[in-house]
């Protein structure tokens, strides 16, 4: 029996001379020596004890060795659970402890902090390092460089992602070999993908974004990588030049645009640009193809899903939308209350069902059911509408949705006004408890740096735009909104921060 994953995106490499990873100091790694190291990773894992079935848990940096960490838990038939390295230690046992993972692997500076939750929790503790040390590639080192490849079948689990838990306990989405391998093989086709195109990447690995869809793609379509540790604007021009393509968040393209050195000339040869993980602004688009000639596109995932939607690659990629379902996948709009799907044009829930759906929440049932429908179509949480030409379009999620003395009111359409005013860069609008309408909306602005806004002004401007429900009560100035490692606006932290901003005096 065959492993599809590691068959389709590994294997077919085996013994291969031709470059895979271009690193940041012009070191060139061929498919074949990564491939020697993902072997002796294997090994390592099996010698541990690890086997079919069982889960190991990351929290390390991104580097050539943390890739093939990945590679060798498919080819071991291992659930590869990689963890945002911006946790703490009391998440990581969390996430440890809910999965049953038995080996943790830390990078080494962690390994003091990290050694109370792998004792607590029964797992091995292993460390691996930016460089490439650590006790876990020392071991390594002595094992074989092949590794006879565990037999998995297309449901078989592949990968754990934990949600971000904004709304209580983080729950681990089940992703099988198919899910991982159907959306890839979906991409490659849409977004052209070719042994020719080299990568920018310079997303985070322990995310879908970085790891499922830009290296999976490129892996699948024996595209190479210029496998940067992180975003540095001063890096990224430098390497441009040997791109074909880029896929990133939306702070990615801002920065870039505020580097005089960015120009239609450096990017002249590049084929793609790719935006997601959070919304990408109208402004940044237009300034975008303004500057480049080059028109971004923008597509719509999510930790459960991979992708679920694209502009296209041929035709018009439309601002301030992320396209149109992908080839497999199913998307309709419903309403909240009843599941019925709504006609075009309605705001309601997004829902999807295809072959990159999730197979569920990890030991949690009643949240499965609650959220993956007995039809197989996963309520989403996010808000959206489709338009009369097809176009998908994200308002919000669900949990964003603000309900003011018993009217709905959705935040990106009071944002999009917003951002169009003078002296706004961008903004976000939160709803926050409110005495009388329990709830009511607010702004938080961000300046754009050049002129300062004038809210009384931008209040009555949009005032003459929107119903008078949805009018924001207050519009507060911020330096920039809280955002995740991805780019994502916490509005969970908004609420946190003004939620008394209408509380009433106690009375004495």
């Amino acid at each position: 029996m065959a492993n599809p994953l590691f068959d389709a995106l590994f294997g077919r490499h085996q013994g291969s001379d031709a470059v895979f990873l271009h690193l940041a100091d012009g070191v060139q790694i061929t498919h074949a020596q990564f491939l020697a190291t993902t072997a002796r990773f294997a090994n390592q894992l099996t010698d541990l004890g690890i086997g079919p079935g069982d889960r190991v848990a990351a929290q390390i940096a991104k580097s050539r060795q943390a890739l093939s960490l990945y590679a060798a838990c498919v080819q071991a038939g291992i659930v590869f659970l990689p963890l945002n390295t911006a946790y703490t230690a009391d998440e990581v046992s969390y996430f440890v402890g809910n999965s049953g993972a038995k080996l943790l692997i830390c990078d080494g500076k962690d390994a003091e902090a990290l050694g109370p939750v792998a004792t607590e929790t029964g797992a091995a503790l292993e460390s691996l390092n930016a460089d490439g040390s650590g006790s876990f590639p020392y071991k390594a080192a002595y094992q074989r460089d092949s590794f006879d490849t565990v037999p998995r079948r297309c449901d078989d689990l592949a990968a754990f992602l934990y949600t971000s838990g904004t709304t209580g306990r983080s729950k681990g989405a089940m992703l099988t070999q198919d899910n991982l391998l159907s959306n890839a093989e979906v991409l490659v086709r849409e977004w052209r993908f070719t042994d020719a195109d080299v990568l920018l990447h310079a997303l985070p690995i322990f995310h879908t974004h970085g790891l499922f869809v830009a290296t999976n793609v490129c892996l699948l379509a024996g595209a190479s990588m210029i496998f940067l540790p992180k975003f540095d604007t001063d890096a990224m021009i430098a390497q441009m030049p040997k791109a074909t393509t880029m896929m990133g968040v939306p702070t990615f393209y801002t920065r870039l645009l505020d580097d005089p050195r960015f120009t239609s000339e450096l990017t002249r040869h590049m084929r793609l640009f790719v935006s997601g993980s959070a919304p990408l602004l109208a402004e940044t688009h237009v300034q975008f193809e303004n500057r480049t000639g080059h028109r971004i596109l923008e597509r719509y995932g999510m930790t459960e899903t991979n992708m679920n939607t694209s502009n296209p690659y041929d035709g018009e990629r439309r601002a301030g939308t992320v396209g149109f379902p992908l080839p497999g996948v199913e998307l309709k709009i419903t309403d909240p209350a009843t599941g019925n799907s709504l006609p075009d044009g309605e705001i309601g829930q997004i829902e999807v069902r295809g072959p990159n759906v999730f197979k569920g929440y990890w030991q949690m049932p009643e949240k499965t059911a609650e959220e993956l429908r007995s039809d197989g179509f996963f309520i989403t949480g996010d808000l959206g509408q489709i338009d009369a030409d097809g176009y998908v379009h994200i308002v919000g999620r669900n949990k964003d949705l603000i309900i003011s003395g018993g009217y709905n009111i959705y935040p990106k359409e009071i944002e999009l006004l917003l951002d169009e005013e003078p002296g706004v860069l961008e903004s976000a609008v939160i709803g926050v408890p409110h005495p009388d309408f329990g709830e009511t909306p607010v702004g938080v602005i961000v300046p754009d740096g050049a002129t300062a806004p004038d809210l009384d002004a931008i209040k009555a401007s949009i005032g003459k735009s929107l119903a008078r429900f949805k009018h924001p009560q207050k519009l507060l100035l911020v330096e920039e909104l809280p955002r995740n490692t991805m780019g994502k606006v916490q509005k969970n932290q908004l609420r946190e921060r003004y939620g008394d901003l209408f509380a009433k005096a106690p009375q004495g």
